[in-house]
């Protein structure tokens, strides 16, 4: 089923959850675990990340050294394993940075074979790595290229022209959203815009990126509003759980987090930060219920602890 559909025949605010691969060459076991635990609430969908390859710089004895980073596998497995163990809808990254028009079409069909009717299309983080695009091939620049093309594919409409008897796909996009704005644009009635210009392209709904403060989030939806976006809005949210949280999470995501937050994890011992985090967490998710959110989207990666822990505090 499409997660557009799963919001519009909820009566309640829909749980769902964003997981990410092991590592090259790691052990899936963890996740396996993760998604045992997740299963539990009963989530409609299951975002599953993507990666492009990347640029790592290494000391070596020679001085630092340029290393190319091979992607991180396992997208289109895990979403075949959560559709076909688990039966719930897979919704797949699909990225415009790392890789090219042709290979995302590649993919598209992938998924379509398998059945998966989702897909999240987002640019993808930027890298020191600007992957060689060989002659013949092409590439999304922005998002918003990115939908258009699966909207292309959604009515039949294909890279290679001539090919007989192409079929339209039908998949579900969702696209991404920046309530303290994309770090990128001018302001934030600017990336609104933008998010607009994603939905008139084909986008179903928006799922936002984390954000600690609930008004930021009202406040943004409005905005969208009056700019005439009335597709679903989901907001995206992420528990807190160490103290690195408080320096990675606004340098890697261009977010703000409270003064209230971020001071009372950094008085706190490291052991407490996940309590803090949580309850933090509960407060945003009631203030959210309450506001009859069609969904609220928890990025997890590969740890259910805090979710669990979340979840039974709220006695979800």
């Amino acid at each position: 089923m499409k997660v557009i559909e799963h919001l519009e025949r909820s009566t309640r605010t829909l749980i769902s959850f964003e997981i990410i691969p092991p590592k090259r060459g790691g052990n899936i076991k963890q996740l396996l675990q993760v998604l045992e635990d997740i299963v539990k609430f009963n989530p409609p969908f299951i975002d599953i990340t993507s990666h492009a390859a990347e640029v790592v710089f290494e000391e070596t004895a020679h001085g630092t050294q340029m290393k190319i980073k091979r992607k991180r596998p396992g997208t289109l497995g895990i979403c075949a394993l959560i559709q076909n163990k688990y039966n719930i809808d897979a919704v797949p990254h699909v990225l415009c940075t790392g890789f090219t028009r042709e290979e995302t079409e590649d993919f598209l069909i992938e998924l379509h074979y398998l059945g998966i009717d989702n897909v999240l299309a987002i640019r993808g983080d930027d890298s020191d790595y600007k992957k060689p695009i060989k002659f013949g091939r092409s590439i999304n620049e922005y998002a918003v290229d990115l939908i258009r093309q699966i909207n292309s594919i959604n009515q039949g409409r294909y890279l290679e022209e001539g090919l007989l008897d192409p079929q339209p796909m039908d998949f579900c996009i969702g696209a991404s959203g920046y309530p303290e704005k994309h770090f990128e644009a001018p302001n934030l009635a600017t990336d609104v815009r933008n998010a607009k210009a994603k939905v008139d392209a084909g986008a179903s709904y928006i799922v936002t990126q984390m954000f600690y403060t609930n008004k930021l989030f009202f406040d943004y939806v409005e905005l969208c509003r009056k700019e005439g976006i009335k597709v679903p809005i989901i907001p995206g949210l992420k528990i807190i759980t160490s103290k690195t949280h408080i320096k990675t999470l606004p340098k890697n995501f261009y977010i703000d987090l409270p003064n209230e937050l971020a001071d009372e994890v950094e008085a706190a011992k490291p052991e407490h930060v996940i309590e803090i985090g949580v309850e933090w967490t509960a407060r945003q998710v009631e203030e959210l219920l309450n506001k009859n959110i069609p969904a609220i989207h928890f990025y997890i990666m590969q740890h259910s602890k805090p979710v669990k822990m979340l979840m039974n505090k709220l006695k979800i």
